[in-house]
């Protein structure tokens, strides 16, 4: 028995309409390079690859695609991080703030460091994206309970159509990786799959 279900959380389906947008969040070396702590987690080495190949078919049809990576001048103004690998290595200068090149094209992407956990916090991403029609935003990167979670809120908060790709998001465990998917698609979003936004994509009239 799903008493959420029979209490109609998740009843109404978002669907993806209009203009899609695509944000990229923290796949940047410090979580996809296994020289450092928090990086090479499996299902974020997945997510990097799906998003990849979504990305290649977003950019040959002039998808507006913003990415980020989370980085501090210092200690000082960082908020009140938990993670001794953020409090150590996140800066502006260390090696693993920098994006990773296989999501990253200097070219076409907007790129932003953000400070707290959604990229839409304080950043140039929602009028970049109003700018560009944007009606539909798809959710990728890492971590899944964490950053992607704080932007799904954040999208379906700015008025957004909202849709995650499970395969193109990842996390340290699978179990808050799961829960936090189902979770938010009972109530913000649509889990969805990197080929169905692709299909999407492709079959959009110009």
């Amino acid at each position: 028995m799903d008493d959420y279900k029979n209490r109609s959380y998740g009843a109404v389906p978002i669907g993806m309409k209009g203009k899609v947008g695509i944000v990229v969040i923290d796949y940047q070396l410090a979580f996809t390079d296994t020289q450092y702590p928090l990086g090479g987690a499996p299902l974020v080495m997945r997510g990097l690859e799906n998003t990849s190949r979504l990305l290649k078919v977003a950019r040959e049809h002039n998808i507006p695609i913003a990415s980020c990576f989370t980085a501090y001048k210092s200690e000082r103004d960082m908020p009140h991080w938990k993670i001794t690998a953020v409090r150590e290595q996140f800066r502006l200068d260390h090696p693993s703030s920098a994006l990773d090149p296989k999501i990253y094209d200097s070219s076409y992407d907007v790129v932003v460091c953000k400070t707290g956990p959604s990229i839409f916090f304080q950043t140039s991403v929602v009028p970049y994206f109003i700018k560009e029609g944007v009606e539909t935003v798809i959710i990728t990167g890492c971590n899944t309970s964490g950053c992607i979670r704080a932007s799904t809120i954040d999208s379906f908060q700015w008025g957004f159509r909202t849709i995650v790709p499970e395969d193109c998001v990842g996390d340290i465990e699978e179990g808050p990786h799961r829960d936090n998917l189902r979770d938010v698609g009972r109530r913000y979003a649509d889990i969805s799959t990197a080929d169905e936004v692709i299909n999407y994509i492709k079959n959009q009239k110009a």
